[in-house]
């Protein structure tokens, strides 16, 4: 049994699904090191415009097994130290691998995101939540921190610092309701029409310019991190006349809006 699937329900569209549903998608390495590398094939596909992660059954990710946590490849010789730090750096590459793909990915948050899975979450770059869905920084109600896999970096990012602080610490359920009206996610829809709204927006996305959707994603994560305005600004410009200059992209949007029909953008 795969773990990990990866299929194209829509074309130019990736559904990469956690496929554990018995242990909730946990982030055992018998999971987390095949979605490693599907997230690199998946990234180096370049039929590939959108991508959309979700889980099978009714959970998103519950975190750390607490049962199992499958064969970590590559620790022959090493100690219990080393051996954490190998472990933890799988877990990180995949945090980071959602950020480096050249495509968005949309978080289809079909259930519980819990620990580990909260931080999957919050890696993507769009969410769109289940009714079901909720949220727990978990490590805190475990004797451990609140903070890994860049939850402590990416929620006070997206929700502003006050909530973030007070989620984290709490280790309180946060539920799709007040997930939507703190901007955690984007929308809450019903189960059942999760992956439709998923695929609905991937589609929008999928018409647009494919260097005009990878450098605007590159942009977005990387104002999170400028050091000041101006300096974002002057990336964005470079951008801007990087894509203007070396497509005809603009005139083709002009075109099509003239002739009343869909731009078909040649980049």
């Amino acid at each position: 049994m795969s773990f990990v699937l990866v299929d194209k329900p829509r074309p130019h569209v990736t559904l990469i699904t956690l496929n554990r549903p018995d242990r909730m998608n946990a982030m055992a390495f018998d999971v987390m090191v095949p979605f490693r590398e599907a997230l690199e094939a998946v990234s180096a596909d370049n039929d590939t415009r959108v991508v959309i992660l979700t889980g099978a059954g009714r959970g998103f990710c519950s975190g750390a097994d607490l049962e199992n946590s499958g064969r970590i490849p590559g620790i022959q010789g090493l100690t219990r130290t080393s051996i954490a730090r190998r472990s933890m750096e799988i877990l990180d590459d995949v945090i980071l691998g959602l950020r480096r793909m050249h495509q968005p990915v949309i978080g289809a948050i079909n259930g519980p995101a819990i620990g580990g899975g909260f931080c999957l979450a919050t890696a993507t770059d769009i969410r769109i939540a289940s009714d079901t869905a909720y949220f727990r920084a978990a490590g805190i109600n475990n004797g451990l921190t609140a903070s890994e896999l860049g939850i402590s970096y990416l929620l006070p990012r997206a929700i502003g610092s006050s909530r973030a602080f007070e989620i984290m610490l709490s280790g309180r359920d946060v539920d799709a309701t007040e997930a939507e009206r703190i901007g955690l996610v984007s929308r809450v829809v019903p189960g059942d029409k999760l992956l439709d709204d998923a695929y609905e927006l991937a589609e929008r996305i999928v018409g647009f310019s494919r260097v005009g959707v990878e450098v605007t994603k590159r942009l977005l994560w990387s104002g999170l991190e400028a050091g000041s305005m101006h300096s974002h600004m002057d990336h964005e410009g470079h951008a801007q006349l990087y894509v203007r200059m070396t497509t005809q992209n603009f005139e083709e949007a002009i075109r099509a809006r003239k002739d009343k029909r869909e731009p078909e953008y040649k980049d």
